[in-house]
């Protein structure tokens, strides 16, 4: 098993990386002293995957744990759904000294965890993600939160878990979309920090989107936890470097927003926003047209649905409720090159909206 370690001092804390991990759960628990009052919240989908298997195996190991499900899909980051989880852990005696196991995606890791940093004022949680967009972002960082019927993850906390348990062979039952939707945010890591990563990826989409070589798989898993721990160890609060992860994010969110969430899985939304802010990168004179080509191309790979022809003015409007933007104007992701991103507001509404229409051809 490898480790990699988010460094933030006394809160400091390991993402384990292994196939079969899942299995040694309970062992995981017992070796950070969090065996007393376990509760996991999944859902609908992953609990008859892995929920009941979870539970019996901490069962078994003298670990009793009550179960807390929802239904799957980005709609239970809700207000709706925060007041049903709190109601069953106060129905269930939950108290100050309970733990909460995140299991699943990363609609479950961004709720489960806003549960945690807002019950009883906070209570520790462990994060379990099964999917590749969980195991290789939410999970990893401390963002926690639900969404607002005015945008996406506009409600949330920092609140960091104990650790991070990731097991590849979950990725096993992900349908193909999903694959290849929790790929865009690896490919990402590569755009802003690592060229040679960036160019690993491109090189093998097809065998990572097959999910059939293991090593390479973990390998690109673990690379990408190295790179956000990084960055989440120098800047937790996003205060600057921790932005950048955001490539992408900024058009991304608004068009989840724009098309109310259910016609976009979260990676391809940050697809078309990648695309997006590729084109921004070459009109500002950073990024050569050669580099904005090749990029494309490799994005065109992984096959996301065709965007409908959404209104500039919507989507400018859902940008102008994005957690980035300040009295200054909206803060962008873009790159030098790739491997280099940088953080601007120099930035033209024209360019904005050429840009929306370079990401719909």
């Amino acid at each position: 098993m490898t480790t990699v370690t988010v460094d933030l001092g006394e809160r400091s804390y390991p993402i384990c990386v292994d196939a079969g991990a899942l299995a040694q759960l309970g062992e995981h628990l017992q070796k950070h002293h969090l065996t007393e009052r376990l509760f996991i919240i999944t859902d609908d989908n992953v609990r008859p995957l892995y929920g009941d298997k979870v539970r019996h195996s901490l069962a078994a190991a003298g670990m009793p744990v009550e179960m807390l499900s929802v239904p799957a899909g980005e709609s239970s980051k809700s207000f709706e759904q925060l007041q049903l989880l709190y109601t069953g852990l106060l129905e269930k005696k939950a108290d100050r000294n309970s733990i909460i196991i995140a299991l699943g995606g990363g609609v479950v890791g961004d709720l489960a965890g806003y549960v945690a940093a807002t019950f009883m004022r906070g209570i520790r949680f462990v994060q379990a993600p099964t999917t590749i967009l969980a195991q290789v972002d939410s999970s990893v960082g401390g963002k926690v939160g639900i969404n607002h019927p005015l945008g996406k993850n506009l409600i949330g906390a920092f609140h960091q878990p104990q650790f991070v348990l990731i097991d590849a062979e979950t990725l096993t039952t992900l349908p193909e979309r999903e694959i290849r939707a929790g790929c865009v945010e690896i490919l990402k890591y590569g755009y802003i920090s690592d060229a040679v990563f960036y160019e690993q990826i491109a090189g093998n989409l097809p065998a990572l989107f097959s999910l059939k070589e293991t090593a390479l798989l973990e390998s690109v898993l673990r690379r990408s936890c190295s790179i956000k721990a990084e960055i989440v160890s120098k800047d937790e609060r996003e205060s600057g470097l921790r932005a950048m992860l955001n490539f992408g994010h900024t058009i991304g969110h608004a068009i989840e927003a724009v098309t109310n969430y259910g016609s976009f899985l979260h990676g391809e939304a940050v697809l078309y926003g990648m695309k997006a802010a590729l084109y921004l990168s070459w009109r500002r004179g950073t990024l050569t047209k050669e580099c904005l080509d090749e990029a494309v191309a490799i994005l065109a790979q992984f096959n996301a649905p065709a965007l409908p022809d959404l209104d500039h003015r919507a989507l400018l409007s859902a940008m102008q409720k994005d957690k980035k933007r300040s009295s200054m104007g909206q803060q962008w992701v873009l790159l030098h090159d790739i491997g280099r991103a940088y953080l601007t507001r120099d930035v033209k509404e024209q360019w904005v909206e050429e840009a929306i229409d370079f990401m719909k051809s």
